[in-house]
């Protein structure tokens, strides 16, 4: 089978157009007329014939998993991820915040203070950065305290004692509404989510709750409702989404760390605009207990971070099973066996070469650069057979779209105004899918899965840029509602969906920059489980990439 990518039949719309567009859609006989000619025209009849051979549709189409080669309590595997980053002054990351801590050089209160008065420059007034849907700064000061209190006692919790963090406005945090960047999800919540849970057991600081694009229906990452994210190396630019805020506020130098969610790509789209390393660890690796169902199939929560190692210590903190989850209750321990070792010989790296190449030439030159890296620490590059673009474009369309209009179905009932044009325009679609369709999807699947594991015998990994362009710039005339551009969300999805699909681990890490010094990330996709081996492979990418600080950026520590 030859490379090909399937073209985008759509116009871009914004202003009058775009509502006049989805009000028609959404108008009883020609709305659902007009959604049906829109997919055939996108070619969803030649998937709907497309056989999934005696692929069933179950639920949990991905193995066990290997035993862990060794073993240790989550906080010592932390503690191991940060013991190993090569300190660096300019970076201010959580080897950097121990250090300091240690030192004696600040404290807890310090940081939070110097950063509440940071995030009201960065993010008040007609420029803000749109960073922020909630905080409570007084809080943060409380728990910053009883952090520094436990330092001067020599009894820190974790590594992450006293480190800030955020998280992405799609994880519950208890007092907080976990709003999915709407305005209509207001009911505060009781408890903590897995991961917010867990971050606090480990002492790190939650800041707040991220903007995000509403209820993270796209991957551009603009909210009508709380203000465009965007970009800290180039403000008039994307972050991405739709953690598109949890991309930005660690490139902003507020957090070495926050969470986001990743359905279609919302990790690791946003960590590669925004220049940042974006983990998307194995489906229910990570625990998704207190986070709103909204694409159960595909939906991953995780770790966004300045550097590897502070994803490898979030990471290890985070995964392990959870007996809420069912699809977390069960799984091989997790490790970072390995993590260290900067000898690549034996590694093989699946390419498929249109592939690849099928990007900006500044994005495709960087990754080149880190496949270079790659094998000049040992790794051999196999060349791999093309992805069927079309299928696992449909089949993740269907089923992240029709899950997705599932729970949020009775508010488009009660009101589909309530939300932006852009997420009415995703969510009538998403009414058109046949039941029929959907267990189509759902069997492919499963053959999908069946088939990359088999490729994945012979290769350990699979290497692609994250996204197929930099950050695109913000259309200031298109806001607040923004505009309807599916040549650009092809761009930055087009190397991404697989990995939510079958469920392996996908990791996008910085490789660059292009000539408009705007960051380029490269994609490595391996085997479930074995999230360890990315991580392992980042940090020689990492190493090798060129380096710059954002045009916004916050030091705190010095």
């Amino acid at each position: 089978m030859s490379y090909q990518r399937p073209p985008v039949k759509a116009p871009r719309l914004s202003g009058v157009a775009l509502k006049a567009f989805v009000n028609t859609l959404e108008r009883g006989g020609v709305g659902p007329a007009l959604v049906e000619k829109l997919l055939r025209d996108s070619g969803i009849d030649a998937w709907r014939e497309l056989s999934a051979g005696d692929a069933p549709p179950i639920q949990y189409p991905l193995p066990p998993g290997a035993p862990p080669t060794e073993s240790q309590t989550s906080e010592e595997q932390a503690a191991r991820a940060v013991a190993a980053s090569s300190l660096e002054p300019k970076r201010e990351t959580v080897a950097a915040f121990v250090r300091a801590y240690r030192d004696g050089g600040t404290d807890p209160v310090t940081v939070v203070r110097k950063l509440h008065e940071a995030i009201e420059r960065l993010d008040g007034g007609a420029d803000r950065l749109g960073l922020f849907i909630a905080r409570k700064p007084d809080e943060v000061l409380r728990a910053a305290e009883a952090a520094a209190e436990r330092l001067r006692a020599g009894r820190p919790l974790s590594v992450l004692d006293g480190v800030p963090v955020v998280l992405k406005d799609e994880v519950d945090l208890a007092g907080f509404p976990t709003t999915l960047g709407t305005t209509f999800r207001n009911e505060v919540v009781p408890a903590d989510s897995t991961v917010a849970a867990r971050l606090k057991a480990a002492g790190a600081l939650i800041l707040g709750k991220a903007n995000m694009n509403e209820i993270g229906i796209n991957p551009i990452g603009l909210n009508p409702h709380h203000g465009a994210a965007r970009n800290p190396w180039n403000r008039g630019h994307i972050t991405g989404g739709s953690s598109s805020a949890s991309g930005a506020v660690v490139a902003a130098g507020l957090c070495p760390l926050s969470i986001g969610a990743d359905g279609g790509g919302s990790i690791r789209i946003p960590a590669a605009l925004c220049g940042i390393v974006g983990l998307k660890a194995t489906w229910g690796r990570i625990p998704e207990t207190g986070v709103p169902p909204l694409c159960w199939n595909v939906a991953h929560v995780g770790p966004m971070g300045l550097t590897v190692d502070d994803v490898a210590a979030m990471y290890a903190i985070l995964s392990g099973p959870d007996g809420q989850d069912v699809v977390a209750r069960q799984q091989p321990a997790h490790h970072l066996s390995g993590y260290e070792d900067g000898a690549l010989k034996g590694i093989r790296l699946g390419l498929c070469t249109p592939y690849f190449e099928d990007a900006d030439p500044d994005v495709v030159a960087r990754c080149r650069e880190s496949v270079r890296a790659l094998t000049d620490a040992g790794a051999t590059v196999v060349e791999i057979p093309p992805p069927d673009l079309n299928t696992i474009l449909w089949t993740h369309s269907c089923i992240i779209l029709s899950e997705m209009t599932e729970a949020m179905l009775p508010q488009l009932k009660a009101r589909a105004s309530v939300f932006g044009l852009d997420s009415r325009t995703n969510l009538a679609l998403g009414r058109r899918f046949r039941a029929t369709d959907f267990v189509h999807a759902l069997r492919h699947r499963h053959r999908m899965t069946r088939e990359l594991l088999s490729l994945m015998a012979g290769v350990d990994v699979i290497i692609t840029p994250t996204t197929a362009t930099t950050a695109p710039a913000i259309p200031e005339s298109t806001l607040p509602d923004g505009e309807s551009n599916l040549p650009v969300v092809d761009a930055l999805m087009r190397f991404i969906r697989l990995a939510n699909l079958t469920g392996c681990p996908a990791l996008s890490v910085p490789a660059g920059f292009d000539r408009a010094g705007l960051p380029v990330g490269v994609h490595l996709m391996g085997r479930p489980f074995e999230e360890h081996l990315l991580l392992r492979l980042g940090r020689v990418v990492e190493r090798a990439a060129e380096r710059r600080t954002p045009a916004v950026h916050v030091r705190v520590l010095s």
